[in-house]
């Protein structure tokens, strides 16, 4: 007799076990087990208790075997049917776990765990929420006894409505007035969730917004997909300064307006405040914030918030793309080409592909805005397949930064070894003098960058990453950048031989102190991922540096973007030949783009700007074209490369990661998968294929875990999917998993 089951996917599952396993709803349970319900069920040979997903319900057939389900969540904890959609998609995409998947969607204060409670097996929540009393005026004071003063307080407080103890407690209320006013029945109590309003302090000050010509044309352009209601994309592509903001703040107001709703990504938690304030101040208090440095009771405050219907935009970094917003209009990716919107553990998924499903999902329009778009997605635009809006003009006319280059082969002739040269230190002097303000791009961190014997050249290198340590001065200790390891105090002494350690190199620490020593008085602001570890550090540095507070701000790419600073004239930007010389087919890309936007943050008001970039090849193509902010000159030469190469977009292209504690046994688990694979692409001759390595990969040794990888190209996304699905089957029924994890990366340049 057919049964109601469900199929289910279990937590903790090894990629072997990771598939959808069948339970029986029992009679009590059917009223509050869905697909995506979180429950508890018995697994394996013991029947311990584990978290699952239920993925499918419906009707089957049970047997002897077939194991009943154990609890159910309660049902607003439930994935909603497109939650469970990207669930699936995230899987079949990135080729994770069922429950690696599920950990993307939702915050961690939403999911549960096993528990016991009374012997019996049960589902709690992994983040205990507190309770807050809420208390409600309910019959006016009693005559007699006559009431106190606080009695009378707490009374007339509470006549404008319903207000928390610590609320009253603030107005000198205590807890024993308010239970004495409850029993003579004055006062009605009950326990809630409590809200969090993280943009409380944000003003509500809605200002009219005045388009230019050319921006109106973009939002009369973008509309008619905005109305249709049916899945679009498009991409707004404008210079620094061209105000692409204030196009996509006009769409979100549209979006309102047709009662759906907002999603807007930035790439870095440090362009949150700046985008929440711009909104708060038009759209008021209706509007949610998701990224990483939330506390973990603040985030899941926030996406209930989201779930119950109370935001009607929200503003996050990649992890918001999973925001449960229902009824969604318009997801814009600000800034678009940054690799932060790729995700570097597993679930490996690209938030630009998710927010592509959603639009799908919900026939929302997705908008990519940047003035450095990826060449995948100017690329899509120039065959029709995304729709393109320009925006050629800085707002109100301002001119574009002039930009001149200063050959630091030259300085170190002429005899000036330090980092800050000679005409950027006069020029930041100049600056400062007519109460003006500069930004500083350094993209390395710490103070020296590496420690040399003088005697035999050994290198110190973490003893469990294949990589330099850095100094780093305040904290008198070498650090490693990747596995944290740390050495206190550095050592003098080469430790392979006695000789001398030297070290050199410079980070965002030693060029601060130059500056301090070369512009004595100036009021520097250093902001790199040493600086920023406390919690609400980026939007205060920023807040400060806006009030005038600092004169320099100096930073690693945190600063190079979105920013947007009225006094601001003067960019500098030091140490970029490194990145200019990287390994990954994006390299060029990354450059051109870091340089375009951190000279574009400056001459964005009144005041012209001017950009200083300190180099040894200035003549280099890349540097030129960013200095000229020539973008579609930029793309002809990047695309005449990628196509040379059989890069995206001409080919699906992917990387093949194995890690290991041995170093033998891994290589040899990366030989097996690449013959396996070669074995499962010689049965399908018309999927073209190139298989490349194994080699090992940039930083071969990890956390005390060796690496190689295998480089994977092919001309079908599709059929290639399918082809790396057989082979990672193949991989595991060798047990090679035991020798090797595995890991597919599909958003990669070249290395994980």
């Amino acid at each position: 007799m057919p049964v109601r089951m469900a199929q289910v996917a279990v937590s903790d599952a090894t990629v072997q076990y990771d598939k959808l396993y069948s339970y029986r709803v029992p009679a009590a349970l059917e009223s509050t087990v869905f697909s995506g319900s979180m429950v508890l069920v018995p697994f394996g040979r013991g029947n311990a208790p584990r978290l699952a997903v239920v993925v499918e319900l419906g009707e089957g057939e049970a047997d002897a075997r077939t194991k009943d389900l154990l609890t159910a969540a309660p049902e607003d904890a439930r994935l909603t049917p497109h939650l469970l959609e990207l669930v699936r998609f995230l899987k079949e995409r990135t080729f994770c776990t069922w429950f690696e998947a599920v950990k993307a969607v939702i915050p961690y204060g939403a999911q549960y765990q096993p528990g016991v409670e009374n012997g019996r097996p049960v589902l709690k929540n992994r983040l205990a929420q507190p309770l807050e009393r809420v208390y409600t005026l309910l019959a006016p004071l009693p005559e007699r006894p006559r009431p106190g003063a606080r009695q009378r307080q707490a009374a007339e407080a509470l006549r404008d409505g319903p207000l928390t103890q610590k609320q009253l407690q603030e107005l000198g209320v205590s807890k024993a007035t308010l239970d004495g006013l409850c029993q003579k029945g004055v006062l009605a109590v009950r326990e809630r969730r409590p809200a969090l309003d993280l943009l409380a302090d944000l003003p509500f000050d809605p200002q009219p917004l005045e388009l230019s010509a050319e921006q109106r044309a973009a939002c009369d352009a973008l509309l008619p997909d905005l109305r249709a209601g049916k899945p679009a994309a498009a991409l707004l592509y404008g210079v620094t300064g061209s105000g692409k903001t204030a196009v996509f703040e006009e769409l979100i107001a549209q979006t309102l307006a047709l009662g759906r709703r907002a999603l807007v990504l930035v790439p870095e938690i440090g362009l949150t405040p700046q985008m929440l304030r711009r909104l708060k101040a038009r759209f008021g208090s209706r509007l949610a914030v998701q990224h990483s440095a939330l506390s973990n009771t603040e985030r899941l405050l926030q996406w209930r918030m989201i779930q119950h219907g109370n935001a009607d935009i929200v503003v996050g970094t990649r992890s918001a793309v999973f925001a449960p917003l229902e009824n969604l209009g318009l997801i814009v990716i600000d800034e678009e080409q940054e690799h932060t919107y790729q995700s570097e553990s597993s679930p490996r998924y690209s938030a630009h592909d998710i927010a592509r499903k959603r639009a799908a999902q919900e026939g929302a329009l997705l908008v990519f805005s940047s003035a450095t778009p990826r060449t995948e997605t100017w690329y899509a635009a120039q065959k029709g397949r995304v729709r393109l809006v320009q925006l050629t003009q800085r707002y109100g006319g301002r001119p574009l930064p002039q930009v001149d280059f200063i050959d630091m082969r030259a300085e170190l002739a002429a005899g000036n070894p330090r980092e800050v040269s000679v005409r950027l230190a006069k020029e930041l002097a100049d600056t400062i003098s007519r109460g003006e303000q500069a930004i500083l791009l350094l993209n390395r961190r710490g103070y020296h960058t590496v420690g040399q014997c003088a005697a035999c050249g050994q290198v110190l290198e973490c003893p469990n990453c294949s990589v330099p340590m850095v100094y780093h001065k305040p904290r008198y200790a070498l650090l490693c950048h990747h596995c944290g390891h740390s050495v206190c105090p550095p050592p003098d002494t080469c430790p392979k031989c006695g000789g001398k350690l030297v070290y050199s190199g410079f980070g965002t620490q030693r060029v601060e102190e130059e500056l301090a020593a070369l512009l004595p008085g100036a009021r520097i602001l250093r902001m790199d991922q040493d600086s920023t570890g406390r919690k609400n550090a980026h939007a205060q540095m920023l807040g400060r540096f806006a009030r005038g507070e600092y004169d320099i701000l100096l930073g690693t790419q945190m600063v190079a973007k979105g920013l947007d600073f009225e006094r601001v004239t003067l960019v500098g930007v030091l140490g970029i030949d490194n990145l200019l010389f990287g390994q990954g087919f994006r390299a060029y890309e990354s450059v051109f783009s870091l340089i375009t936007q951190v000279v574009g943050r400056g001459g964005r008001a009144e005041l012209p700007g001017r950009a200083l970039i300190q180099t040894t090849v200035p003549r280099h193509p890349v540097l030129q074209l960013a200095a000229a902010q020539d973008y579609p000159a930029f793309y002809r030469q990047e695309i005449a490369f990628r196509q040379l190469g059989l890069y995206p977009p001409f080919c699906a292209f992917c990387v093949v990661g194995f890690t290991g504690a041995e170093n033998l046994p891994t290589l040899q688990a990366a030989r097996r998968f690449g013959t396996l694979l070669a074995q499962r692409a010689a049965q399908t001759p018309e999927l073209p294929l190139r298989i490349l390595g194994p080699v090992p990969m940039n930083i071969a040794l990890l956390g005390g875990k060796y690496r190689y990888k295998v480089t994977l190209k092919s001309r079908g996304d599709a059929p290639f999917r399918a082809l790396l699905h057989a082979a990672l089957d193949d991989y595991a029924a060798e047990k090679l998993p035991a020798r090797a994890s595995i890991t597919l990366d599909f958003n990669s340049d070249g290395d994980l």
